[in-house]
């Protein structure tokens, strides 16, 4: 509903405009045909519509749009059908009904009021409208009570009537109440208003004393109307009774009271309402004079009847309490609306009958006071009914009077003269404050008189003076015997203060002039002289009147009350003044100082309160002389009620302007006396322990008590008194000498320290126990010995000043009088420094005055700090101060005085440390730039000495301060520096703008080393440095190392900034020079009413040109915006310039005019758009990092330029922010596409965590605690991409600092959400650490640095600056936290810098328990933190245990998590049959990898275990567990249960590609029938190896081959067979055509190849490549088939002409393949699945290393297929996705043909290398054509040494060397000779033959090649150029193998479960040692990150140039011929 009020007020300004708006509002209303049929039910959203509308009438009755008109007419016509409960919303209650119609009327009648053509519009309805609503009341229906809410509402706001409708509503009114007319109204009105007018009052001046027994009770029993016949005639009170007897006895009487009783308060409602709607009638309309005279006749008898109705004792009431009140209160209601009906009944007289007008007039005037004098009387008076009836009855009698004026306003005052005394003589009227009805009295009164006053002034000056004599006449009161005297009768009390008051109110100096005298008179010659309660009530009446500012009756009064004050002092203490009444201690104590405080607050003359602060400080001087003369008594009673006044009247002085020397005299004495008499507050916190002291002066030493009392406390006296000097303070001037030596002779000292005084004896006591209190005000800066020198007087003196400027500051921060603004002038510093530009001070007295001004400063800072956790405009203040104070002691460092300077700077050092947000303050900055030349007085004489002194100390203040402030927070420094250099075309004009510029250009901010500052600085933190070049305006990037000059990109910035305003400001010159543009046609869409919103949603709007040019621009650029929104959506790519332009042109024209920017401002928070909206959120849109260096260019630029806009923006950036995380963007991606290196993870998004020190306001922060709040609430969406670790830390350093920084104070009271909120926190920065450690590589130099650091500066802040809380947590969470953030921070430390010469990092051991405790903690949080703790800390045995006891224990809470399968899944569960096994059927699926593990033999194939993994295995496609095959196909040997056998056969159900996989690799495990070569039958040679292991386990594993390989034959449905068929028997006439060739002479193998091949036919058009199965054999190239070299077998390349599966059809490719037999595949299979999974490793973390797998699938016993997918050089190859570790596609890409171990290099190789790899060549090829090196061959093939295209080259040597280093180290592949290197065109490293792997070598495993991988001497010449293992190359060699291997110890379980399962396979790689567990040693699991990267880093340097690898080279040469 609200929003809809203000978009209705919005439109109702500009109506034209929002006509869209409009009507969709009125289309939201009820329709009318829906109202016509009244069966529907509205809705809540429709009445508040019809609500908007009416309000929009309201505002804008004339609005030409009908539409709004006619919603009104139709639902005001529709009311009558509303009185049933189905009509409202079921959630609408009777109060919601009634509060709905009240706010209706209100509206329709506000609207009827300003449209008088709509108001007869209505009023045609309402006659209908209301008639129907009086017939409904009086249903028995339970809808009645939705007539009579709007009956009540009509009560209130009546709309318009018709003139004919008025009487007939009348006269059914009357009908309605029984009453109908009578036949001769005007015979039953008595004839003779004298009955009335002339009645006595009940209230005579006997009825002064009253007599509260006897008052008439007031039960309200209402009259009621008897129909008798054809008349009718009012039975009220008074006629039934007026002649009751009031005693209770009379049975008439009784009779008449239960007559009372008969009414009900349901009809006392009626009667009420109806008489208020008959009112409104009357007051709108003119009805027919009969039935005027008939309701004149009613209202009258109501009137009458109630003096007589309020007589009635509250005892003859038949009911009571509640029911009683009630109808009391009902009845009085009654009277109330009948005194407005006949009041309204007056206005209408007729002018003809001039009489019986007069006679009305009297006669209802005399009525309504003599009801008024009833209920006055009345025991009801209390009630507020009674009290508002009779207000209304005094107003209207004043209103009648006042309006016909004459007579009626003489009878007025006469009558009312009465009704005052009895006001007054009613003591509960008023009591110890003034009561409602005294309230009325006095506001008739006032009324009354301000009429008369010009009209008829003689009747209005008897009526004052008749009251103000009163106050003389004297009762006989003494005359009482044996009774308490009164002091004064309450109604001469009453009455003086009545006449005060009304003096007060009329404020007419005539007035006061007429009562003043007669009330002094009284104080000094009447009965007021002597004490008493009158006398004290005079005093204040002459007060309040003095306040008024009549100069007269000030002086008189001031005099008075003066002399009064002074005459009480010396009477105090006399013989005398025991026998005073206590009245006079009073008048002293009490009321003479409220009065001189009412003085003085109430003068507002400049001249009067001048005059009158002088005679205040006289006075208080005088009196401290006579207080020093009176014996026994202490000056602080004197004194001391009178400073509220002082302070009062200095609260306006200003103490920096020229005091007149006798002023400033008075002031000094006060302040002596202040410091004499302990008067001032306590000026040190800490209390010392002091005897108890007494409060008079009888010896010196008990005055110096005083001081050092007043000192230290505690306070003696009163808490105002303390409030009211700390307000002097602020008013004091400095009360500065010329020369102490003066003070000698003041007479005012005399006593104390004059020799022959009566205190002389004392002096040199009183001078010591002076300064002892001065040490002690010093706070101990001056010993006491060092004041020897001081005297008492000078003592004295120096104290006054230490309590002046102490409580200066003290009390509210030291900000002077003077003005509202917070300047520096306001600052009272410039008070203190004023005492030390004294000339030729004494050394002790400079001293002591050094000391104050630290002192003062130790104040300021207290009470700043005190301060920290106020909110709002007192958050304001604070900050105000304190940058008021800062600037003037900048100002100050140009002073002459060089101590001042000295002192100066020492205070700004300790300011700015202490609140360091100084150092962004603009004017602060403004300040310490220019204030040298700004302010040096031009009438100082030329001192190159002076000037050279401040020049140097403002260049080294100035150094120090923008570099400390860069180091906070750069960005906003960068933004305020480039602010004030756009002002540089004013600038230029000073003298100091080249001394800036060379400031400026000696500071730089950079990536780099920087000694300006250190630790967890701002400046420190990688993204905040990139957020500086970006608001610098520079297109730096994060991941680059940089150095940013503060001055020359402040410049350029500040260049761009002001062109652009000058562009801006030239177009609107240009605009307004030629009257605008004349647009053909209106704008519509969003930009119009974008416009609209301008130009209608502000009362004031801009100037016609100003206004038409904003439109202009408005346009352009939401236009322009929206587009490059549109085009970012779309993917497209946004033009950086263009955009950058586009947004700082729309900045510009938002600055240019401060008045446009609180429209714009206001526009961005109600339509999300134009600059503030599009610039903030356009570039959370756009999503680039161009964009998101343009928003902070112009944020920065906005909030520097504007201050007043940070909230805004920050707002705007915190709904970014969170948007972001709707959208899963930036550091909220958690979806993959987002989180590549392109994603820009950084926090570009982000405010950043320096501005916490700035944003001060609560605004601020709360926005700021809204963005920490929506990023950490549960679930987290944090991306846990390794990418953005350095932004996930550095926004958790800005949640812990928003929690803890300084300012947090701002947040008090919100400090449990403040702990709430970092509870949260810590949890967020923990569940970081719920997944497992990764690592992520980028080709950026700086990138890893960046991340590696912010995780640092957390940690380090965890550590320093957080120790405290750290060590109270009492869950442990900061310190887990901070375990893990350790971990963190070495693991990216060694990341970025893996080359670091640095030592394994020290770290403080922890105990075991520590690790216990630390893995309770986080199992707490999230169980997977302490898994990922455990994967950090593996080596750690205490952390293991507790984990797997914590699972053990809490095996249900961890089931959806797969991490923890190892704590309950071993080897030694699976022996005991554990009953934690019994979860798995219940847990959650985990890796391939890690399943596979579970099938290894130790596990024995336990049922429950092999079921889960098969489960695991089955949430797969069968197609992504093909790479893992060989591993399945060997889990068979141990599936005594048959389950994996089932899971095999269902899956070759589910894909017959699975199918024919696994039927190939059976085939290859399969041995065929034969002898060998050692003689033995049936065996192969491999399978007489697998004997020497099992011979049992291998038979029965053959034997159950070929029968898993039939049941999956016999699964295949009729189709999957003969595709099976034809598919299997196609490859293998292929495969057998190498058997054939052997045979054959060399010569003639190729011919033979062409003629098998012809022989083959291609059956169906659904064979497939058994290496590629998405594509589709098309037929074989007969010509393409080449045997290949070698000793014993004829391996074949053949090429096959092949489409894609799901591409086009007629796309035809050559794919070629080889085709082995002979020759047992597996190890190679085994070693390129390792390869495969590194690659896939180096690929998730972002590495750019290279390793090319090649697939090779074993097809039957000895023979397989190579898949060549080469497309024209090394480099072009289709790597399919496989996935991370184990989830890809088996169909791994191959590079070339396995090298046997008797190849025979020759011509047929060679030419398959040609043909099949183009351009590319083995090592040993290369040297057949080339005698140089490596070195050598590369400029030969790529150019010289330098060129881009050899140092590519180069680097695709390096990062492939590298990829295969790694590889080589896990691997072991032997036989690394050059004939199984190959390099392609690129210079890119591939590695072939692994027919020697992990424990096995040539030449008998004899290790010949100790190297871990090879690097032989023409490959370290590519790679080191220096040959001393220092060049750069070198250093990236390494780097890359240094991370490989990192990232591939994070995955070290997956590649040797991989192994592992075919440990049994017999392969030869497993034929001796312990294969497995040297694979695992080479991870090193027990090593550090760092600790790893040196192993690492040896085993380079171990493998540079080796001599055995150099050797083995030699060997090849020698014994096969292999270039070398």
């Amino acid at each position: 509903m609200e929003s809809m009020i203000e978009l209705c007020d919005i439109i109702a300004k500009n109506p034209e405009q929002f006509s869209d708006k409009l009507a969709w509002i009125c289309g939201r209303c009820p329709q009318p045909e829906s109202l016509q049929a009244g069966s529907t039910r509205v809705s809540r959203s429709q009445l508040n519509a019809v609500l908007a509308v009416a309000r929009f009438l309201s505002k804008c009755p004339n609005s030409t749009d009908n539409r709004a008109k006619l919603v009104m007419l139709e639902f005001i016509r529709a009311i009558p059908s509303s009185f049933r409960r189905s009509f409202w919303p079921q959630s609408y209650n009777s109060d919601s009904i009634a509060s709905f119609f009240v706010e209706f009327l209100k509206y329709v009648s506000e609207s009827a009021d300003l449209s008088p053509d709509f108001a007869s519009e209505i009023a045609a309805l309402v006659g209908e409208v209301v008639t129907a609503t009086v017939s409904n009341n009086d249903t028995k229906n339970n809808d009645s009570a939705i007539s009579r809410a709007f009956s009540l509402a009509l009560s209130q706001n009546f709309p318009p009537v018709l003139d004919t409708d008025a009487d007939k509503l009348i006269n059914y009114l009357f009908d309605q109440l029984a009453m109908s007319v009578p036949a001769s109204p005007r015979e039953l009105i008595p004839v003779n208003s004298e009955t009335s007018s002339s009645q006595s009052s009940p209230l005579s001046v006997n009825h002064f004393q009253g007599n509260e027994g006897s008052s008439p009770a007031n039960d309200s029993s209402r009259g009621s109307l008897m129909a008798n016949g054809g008349s009718v005639y009012w039975k009220g009170g008074s006629d039934q009774l007026g002649n009751a007897n009031y005693d209770g006895g009379g049975a008439m009487f009784r009779q008449q009271v239960a007559s009372f009783e008969e009414e009900s308060v349901e009809s006392l409602e009626k009667q009420e309402i109806a008489f208020k709607l008959i009112a409104h009638i009357l007051d709108k309309v003119s009805i027919d004079q009969k039935l005027l005279d008939q309701v004149r006749f009613i209202a009258k008898k109501q009137l009458q009847s109630m003096s007589a109705f309020l007589k009635i004792r509250k005892r003859d009431w038949t009911e009571q309490g509640p029911l009683l009140k009630s109808r009391i209160n009902a009845k009085l209601s009654v009277y109330q609306a009948a005194a407005r009906m006949q009041i309204k009944s007056l206005v209408s007289l007729d002018a003809a009958d001039a009489k019986n007008a007069k006679r009305l007039v009297l006669e209802t005037i005399a009525m309504l006071i003599d009801a008024a004098e009833a209920c006055l009387l009345s025991v009801w008076r209390k009630l507020r009914v009674c009290e508002e009836l009779f207000s209304s009855l005094l107003s209207g009698a004043a209103h009648v009077a006042v309006n016909r004026g004459g007579q009626p306003l003489r009878v007025l005052l006469i009558r009312l003269k009465p009704l005052v005394f009895a006001t007054c003589m009613q003591a509960d009227t008023w009591g110890s404050s003034q009561g409602a009805m005294s309230d009325s009295v006095l506001k008739t009164c006032c009324e009354v008189i301000e009429s008369g006053w010009t009209k008829d002034r003689a009747p209005i000056d008897t009526f004052i003076m008749g009251l103000a004599t009163s106050i003389r006449e004297r009762n006989d009161y003494e005359e009482q015997v044996d009774k308490e005297k009164q002091a004064a009768p309450a109604v001469q009390l009453n009455i003086i203060r009545l006449l005060a008051d009304l003096n007060v109110a009329i404020s007419k100096p005539e007035v006061v002039d007429m009562i003043l005298p007669l009330f002094i008179e009284s104080l000094e010659e009447g009965d007021a002289v002597t004490p008493s309660l009158l006398r004290l009530r005079l005093i204040d009446a002459v007060s309040r009147m003095a306040s008024l500012g009549f100069e007269k009756s000030y002086r008189e009064t001031v005099v008075l009350m003066t002399r009064s004050y002074m005459s009480k002092l010396s009477s105090v203490g006399s013989a005398e003044s025991k026998t005073l009444a206590p009245e006079a201690t009073t008048e002293r104590v009490e009321t003479l100082p409220a009065g001189f405080l009412m003085i003085a607050t109430g003068l507002k003359s400049t001249k009067l309160r001048s005059d009158y602060r002088h005679r205040l400080l006289s006075l208080c001087s005088d009196v401290g002389l006579v207080a020093e003369s009176k014996s026994g008594r202490s000056g602080a009673d004197f004194l001391g009620p009178l400073l509220p006044a002082v302070a009062e009247i200095c609260s306006d002085f200003d103490p920096t302007v020229d005091v007149e020397p006798s002023l400033l005299k008075l002031f000094r004495n006060l302040w002596f006396y202040i410091a004499l008499f302990g008067l001032a507050p306590p000026i040190q916190k800490t209390l010392t322990p002091t005897k108890s002291v007494s409060t008079t002066l009888n010896s010196v030493g008990s005055m110096g008590t005083i001081a050092l009392q007043a000192v230290g406390g505690p306070y003696m006296w009163n808490s105002l008194w303390s409030s009211a000097v700390q307000r002097i303070a602020q008013g004091t001037p400095p009360l500065v000498v010329s020369s102490v030596k003066w003070l000698e002779d003041e007479l005012e000292l005399n006593a104390l320290h004059n020799p022959g005084s009566r205190r002389g004896s004392g002096n040199e006591k009183a001078a010591v126990s002076q300064r002892a209190a001065l040490s002690a005000a010093l706070g101990g800066r001056v010993e006491v010995g060092a004041m020897s020198t001081i005297s008492g007087v000078k003592a004295t003196y120096l104290l006054a000043v230490a309590f002046l400027e102490i409580i200066r500051f003290s009390s509210n921060g030291g900000i002077l009088n003077g003005g509202t603004s917070f300047t520096a002038s306001r600052s009272a510093f410039s008070c203190v420094f004023e005492y030390l530009k004294t000339p030729n001070l004494m050394p002790a007295v400079f001293q002591c005055l050094t000391a104050i001004v630290h002192r003062a400063f130790e104040s300021a800072v207290s009470w700043l700090e005190d301060r920290i956790t106020d909110t709002g405009s007192e958050a304001m203040i604070r900050e105000s101060t304190l940058f008021a104070h800062a600037c003037f002691l900048i100002n100050s460092m140009s002073q002459r005085e060089e101590h001042i300077r000295d002192i100066a700077v020492n205070l700004l050092v300790q300011l700015r440390d202490r609140f360091p947000q100084v150092l962004w303050n603009s004017s602060c900055l403004d300040s310490l730039l220019f204030s040298f030349h700004n302010d040096t007085p031009s009438t100082v004489v030329n001192d190159p000495a002076w000037e050279a002194a401040v020049h140097s100390l403002f260049q080294k203040i100035i150094r120090e301060w923008i570099v400390i402030s860069l180091s906070y927070a750069p960005c906003t420094t960068q933004g305020l520096l480039q602010e004030k250099l756009c002002k540089a075309n004013t600038w230029q004009k000073a003298q100091n703008t080249t001394e800036v510029v060379s400031l400026l250009s000696e500071i730089r901010i950079g990536t780099v080393k920087n000694d300006c500052w250190a630790g967890i600085r701002t400046a420190n933190i990688p993204a905040v440095l990139a957020a500086a070049a970006a608001a610098s305006g520079a297109n730096l990037k994060l991941s680059e190392a940089f150095i940013l000059e503060v001055l020359s990109t402040g410049i350029v910035s500040a260049t761009v900034k002001c062109n652009h305003a000058g562009e801006i400001a030239g177009m609107r010159r240009l605009y307004n020079s030629i009257g605008g543009f004349q647009s053909g046609a209106p704008q519509t869409g969003f930009g119009s009413g974008l416009q609209r919103l301008i130009s209608g949603a502000f009362s004031q709007p801009p100037q016609t040109e100003d206004d038409s040019f904003n439109e202009m621009l408005l346009s352009k650029f939401v236009r322009l915006l929206q587009q490059f929104v549109n085009t970012a959506e779309k993917g497209g790519e946004v033009d950086k310039s263009q955009f950058r332009e586009t947004c700082s042109q729309a900045t510009a024209l938002l600055l240019s005019n401060l008045v446009e920017l609180c429209y714009f401002t206001h526009i961005c928070s109600a339509e999300k758009y134009f600059e503030c909206h599009s610039t903030l959120t356009l570039n959370a849109y756009i999503s680039t990092p161009d964009a998101m260096e343009t928003g902070v260019f112009i944020w920065t630029w906005l909030v520097s330029a504007a201050p007043q806009l940070g909230s805004l923006v920050l707002a705007e950036l915190v709904d970014a922010w969170l948007w972001t995380i709707d959208t899963k963007r930036g550091l909220f991606a958690s979806d993959m596409k987002y989180s590549g290196p392109a994603a820009k993870l950084r926090p570009h998004l982000s405010p950043g965590e320096p501005e916490v020190v700035r944003h001060n306001s609560v605004e601020q922060l709360l926005l700021l605690g809204r963005m920490l709040q929506g990023s950490t609430q549960l679930p987290w969406k944090f991306s846990h991409h390794p990418a953005a670790t350095g932004t996930f830390f550095t926004f958790m350093l800005l949640g812990l600092k928003f929690c803890s920084c300084q300012c947090q104070g701002n947040l008090q009271n919100f400090r449990t959400g403040l702990q709430l909120l970092e509870d949260r926190i810590y949890r967020a920065s923990l569940g970081w650490f719920a997944y497992e450690p990764e690592w992520y590589d980028t080709n950026n130099i700086n990138f890893a640095q960046s991340e590696a650091q912010s995780v640092s500066i957390f940690l380090h802040y965890l550590s320093s600056e957080r120790v405290d809380s750290l060590q109270s947590d009492p869950k442990g969470r900061a310190r887990e936290n901070g375990l893990a953030d350790v971990h963190e921070a070495d693991r990216l430390e060694v990341w970025a810098q893996p080359l670091s010469k640095e030592g394994v990092p020290s770290r403080p051991k922890i105990s075991p328990d520590k690790w216990v405790e630390c893995a309770r903690t986080a199992f707490s949080v999230d169980p997977r933190i302490a898994f990922s703790l455990a994967s950090r800390f593996p080596a750690n045995t205490f952390l293991k245990a507790e984990i797997t006891q914590l699972v053990q224990s809490h095996i249900l809470d961890v089931r959806c998590i797969p991490e923890a399968l190892p704590y309950f899944v071993t080897p030694k569960a699976v022996d005991e049959n554990s009953t934690l096994l019994q979860q798995l059927p219940h847990w959650a699926a985990c890796s391939v990898t890690q399943a596979l593990e579970f099938l290894t033999p130790v596990y024995k194939g336990h049922p429950r275990v092999m079921a889960y993994v098969l489960r695991v295995l089955e949430s797969y496609p069968p197609e992504r567990v093909t790479f893992f095959m060989p591993q399945l196909v060997q889990a068979l040997r141990y599936d005594d249960g048959k389950l994996v056998e089932g899971y095999l056969l269902r899956a070759a159900q589910r894909s017959d590609i699975f199918a024919h996989i696994l039927i190939w690799h059976l085939q290859g495990e399969t041995c065929e029938p034969g002898n060998d070569a050692t003689g033995k039958k049936g065996l192969c040679p491999i399978e007489e190896k697998k004997m020497k292991f099992s011979d049992l386990l291998n038979s029965s594993f053959q034997e159950l081959l070929p029968t898993v390989r039939q049941h999956i034959i016999d699964g295949f449905t009729p189709k999957a067979r003969d595709v099976f068929q034809r598919e299997f028997d196609f490859f293998d006439k292929v495969t057998s055509i190498s058997g054939v060739l052997f045979p054959l002479p060399k010569e003639e193998r190729r011919a033979g190849i062409r003629k098998e091949l012809e022989k083959i036919e291609l059956e169906g058009d659904d064979l497939y490549l058994p290496t590629a199965p998405n594509k589709l054999v098309r037929g074989i190239q007969v010509d393409s088939g080449i045997p290949l070299q070698s000793a014993a077998k004829v391996p074949i390349m053949i090429t096959f002409n092949v489409v894609d599966r799901d591409g086009d059809k007629n796309d035809i490719k050559p794919q070629a393949c080889i085709f082995k037999v002979g020759d047992d595949c597996r190890q190679d299979v085994l070693a390129l699945q390792v390869i495969a999974l590194l690659r896939d490793i180096f690929s998730a973390v972002g590495l750019n290393l290279y390793l090319f797998p090649y697939g090779v699938l074993p097809t039957g016993p000895e023979r397989g297929i190579i898949e060549l997918r080469i497309t024209g050089s090394l480099g072009e190859y289709d790597v399919p996705s496989t996935g991370f570790l184990g989830f890809g596609l088996y169909c791994s890409v191959i590079l070339a043909f396995v090298g046997l171990k008797t190849v025979t290099i020759g011509t047929d190789n060679d030419f398959v290398k040609k043909k099949v790899v183009p351009n590319t060549r083995s090592r040993s090829q290369m040297g057949e054509t080339n005698d140089g090196g490596l070195y050598e061959i590369f400029q030969q093939d790529f150019g010289p040494v330098g060129s881009p295209s050899f140092e590519a080259a180069r680097r695709n040597f390096i990062i492939s060397s590298a990829g295969y280093a790694v590889a080589s180290l896990l691997l072991q592949p032997k036989d690394r000779h050059n004939g199984n290197l190959l390099f392609d065109n690129s210079g890119r490293l591939v590695h072939i033959d692994f027919g020697f792997i992990l424990e096995t070598s040539p030449g008998g495993n004899m290790r010949f090649e100790s190297a871990h991988f090879k690097l032989s001497h023409e490959m370290t010449q590519l790679l080191d150029p220096s040959g001393v293992m220092k060049s750069e190359f070198w250093d990236q060699f390494v780097s890359l193998c240094v991370k490989g291997y990192l990232a591939a110890r994070r995955h070290m379980n997956g590649i040797i479960n991989t192994v592992l399962l075919m440990l049994d396979s017999g392969l030869p790689c497993f034929s001796r040692g312990d294969p497995i567990g040297n694979l695992r040693k080479r991870f090193h699991p027990e090593m550090s990150e760092r600790e790893a990267a040196n192993f690492m880093k040896n085993v380079c340097t171990d493998a540079y140039n080796k001599w055995s690898t150099a050797g083995y080279d030699l060997i090849q040469y020698l014994q096969q011929g292999i270039e070398k």
